[in-house]
C-alpha cells in the first residue's frame, strides 16, 4: 500500500442515460452516494473515468466510475491506479452487482476470480491479479425467467425492488465506509451475515450461467 495509504474505489456500471437504472449500474449508483455523502466531486474525467479526491471515513481516496462499458472497465481503472501509485491488498475497493446474490444481500470479498461478471473480469485482466476488495450487492435471479442473463442485468429494477434500493444503496456505502476506516475483517463481519433490506433470508439461487 502506498505511505500516504490512498485508496482507489470503484463503482463498476455502463456509461449513459440508456444505463443509468439498470441492474448492472448499481455500482455507480452506490459511488455516486458515497460521494455525495463525503462531499467528494465526481465532476472530473481522467484517463476515461469520472473520479474525484477526498477523504471517507478518515481515509484520502480517490472514488471514480469507468467511463468505458462494463467489459473496458479494467483499463480506466488501471490507468488510475498508477497514477496515483495506488497499489497493494486493501488498497482497491470495487462496487458491483452480482445476480448470485439475492435481491437486496451485500457481501465484502478480500480477493478472487470474477464469478462471470465481466466487469470484475477486466478489472482482473487489467492488473494481472484479482487481489481487490470487492462490495458485491445483490440483484438477484428472483426477476430473471428464462431471459438471458445479458439481458436482464441490462433491465431496470423492478417496481417492488426500487422501493427498496434507497436503504440497499445506504447499505453498500456504509459497508464501503466500515471498509476503508475499520478494515475489510470489520466489514465482513458487519455486512456480510446482515439480513437484507427487509428480504427473507437467500435460498439456493443457483450460479450463472
Amino acid at each position: 500500500m502506498p505511505p500516504d495509504g490512498l485508496r482507489l474505489v470503484l463503482g463498476l456500471g455502463n456509461p449513459g442515460p440508456r444505463y443509468a437504472a439498470t441492474r448492472h449500474n448499481i455500482g455507480f449508483r452506490v459511488v455516486d452516494r458515497l460521494a455525495e455523502a463525503f462531499g467528494i466531486d465526481l465532476g472530473r474525467e481522467k484517463f476515461g473515468a469520472a473520479c474525484g479526491r477526498g477523504r471517507i471515513g478518515g481515509v484520502e481516496v480517490v472514488v471514480a466510475k469507468p467511463l468505458e462499458f462494463m467489459n473496458r472497465s479494467g483499463s480506466p481503472a488501471r490507468r488510475l491506479a498508477d497514477f496515483y501509485r495506488i497499489e497493494g491488498p486493501e488498497a482497491v475497493v470495487v462496487v458491483h452487482d452480482d445476480i448470485d446474490l439475492e435481491f437486496g444481500r451485500l457481501q465484502i470479498k478480500a480477493k478472487g476470480g470474477h464469478g462471470g461478471h465481466n466487469g470484475v473480469r477486466s478489472l482482473i485482466e487489467a492488473f494481472g491479479h484479482g487481489d481487490f476488495v470487492r462490495v458485491r450487492v445483490g440483484v438477484g435471479r428472483e426477476q430473471l425467467g428464462n431471459r438471458p442473463v445479458a439481458d436482464y442485468v441490462l433491465e431496470p429494477f423492478s417496481a417492488e425492488e426500487r422501493e427498496a434500493l434507497p436503504g440497499l444503496i445506504e447499505r453498500a456505502k456504509d459497508a464501503v465506509t466500515t471498509i476503508l476506516s475499520k478494515g475489510v475483517r470489520s466489514g465482513m463481519n458487519q455486512f456480510n451475515l446482515k439480513p437484507s433490506c427487509g428480504q427473507p433470508e437467500p435460498g439456493n439461487g443457483g450460479r450463472r450461467g
